[in-house]
């Protein structure tokens, strides 16, 4: 299916889970204040909803399904994240899609480098499998693929991955910024595809604010951990448009925590827009770096 057509993988952001940002004075090796962000090790889970339905050819009158997301490491170690996603969308002609995605990275903290695994299944269909690593080295990116074909690419210096695409939404935010242009390197697709985004920072949220209270926000860790209403607009790098501004393939939207965490999702694909309520929360123990 296109990729407008299922529920993307988190990148970045939330990695937020990330899931996949600052000007050009935070591009290339993170600064230190980049650096300083403090990730929360957590898991959580998202149960997804249709919010809304613009029609069209591709109209959609029903979704729901789960992300079960898990968020563990450190400075020191790097970062793991899990995550996994059933979704099912149905639509005219009594017409349904299960998609099952699963993914599991790791990146160091500099964001230097990026292992990944990516099997997605739609349906009763065989399942589809990205593995590779990406590394950083000088001025350029090398992507190697053990799957779904053996191949290595380069990328842009400028590229990030998810995790640190988080981080530097978090350093944008802090310094008062309210737009950010990255270019985004997950893994995603065929492992091939590269995303501009330009990511909205609105004013933060500090305290227990919330019109749609969660286990988050009821959290006592998290009570005083400023938040961010953040939206992150992904363009395909390589579709030129005809006229006029580019479409996004999809926009994320979401409250981001200065600590990683992110709740209140909304996922726009343009046709269909899905909800994801974050439904349980549990922060996981952190280990110390070893001096």
């Amino acid at each position: 299916m296109r990729r407008s057509d299922r529920l993307p993988p988190m990148s970045g952001i939330l990695r937020l889970a990330g899931f996949t940002l600052a000007a050009a004075a935070l591009l290339g090796a993170p600064s230190a204040r980049a650096a300083s962000v403090a990730f929360l090790p957590h898991q959580a889970s998202y149960n997804l909803s249709l919010l809304k339905s613009r029609g069209g050819g591709t109209a959609v009158d029903g979704a729901r399904g789960r992300i079960l997301y898990n968020f563990t490491g450190s400075a020191c170690d790097g970062y793991t994240s899990e995550f996994r996603q059933v979704s099912e969308l149905s639509g005219g002609e009594g017409k349904r899609t299960l998609s099952d995605l699963r993914s599991t990275s790791w990146e160091d903290a500099e964001g230097k480098t990026y292992r990944f695994r990516i099997d997605t299944r739609m349906n009763e269909g065989d399942a589809n499998n990205v593995d590779g690593i990406a590394e950083r080295s000088g001025d350029h990116v090398t992507v190697k693929l053990k799957q779904p074909v053996a191949k290595t690419f380069t990328l842009g210096g400028d590229t990030v991955f998810p995790t640190e695409q988080v981080r530097r939404i978090i350093a944008a935010a802090r310094e008062g910024k309210s737009l950010l242009e990255l270019t985004v390197y997950d893994g995603s697709d065929n492992g091939e595809k590269v995303y501009n985004t330009l990511t909205v920072i609105g004013k933060p949220i500090t305290g227990e604010a919330a019109t749609t209270p969660d286990p988050s926000t009821a959290n006592p860790a998290m009570k005083a951990v400023t938040r961010w209403p953040v939206t992150v607009s992904y363009y395909d790098r390589d579709v030129k448009p005809t006229s006029g501004e580019q479409t996004p393939t999809y926009a994320m939207s979401f409250e981001l925590f200065e600590n990683g965490v992110s709740r209140a999702l909304k996922l726009d694909y343009n046709a269909f827009v899905i909800a994801g309520a974050l439904d349980n929360f549990e922060i996981k123990p952190s280990k110390p770096c070893e001096k």
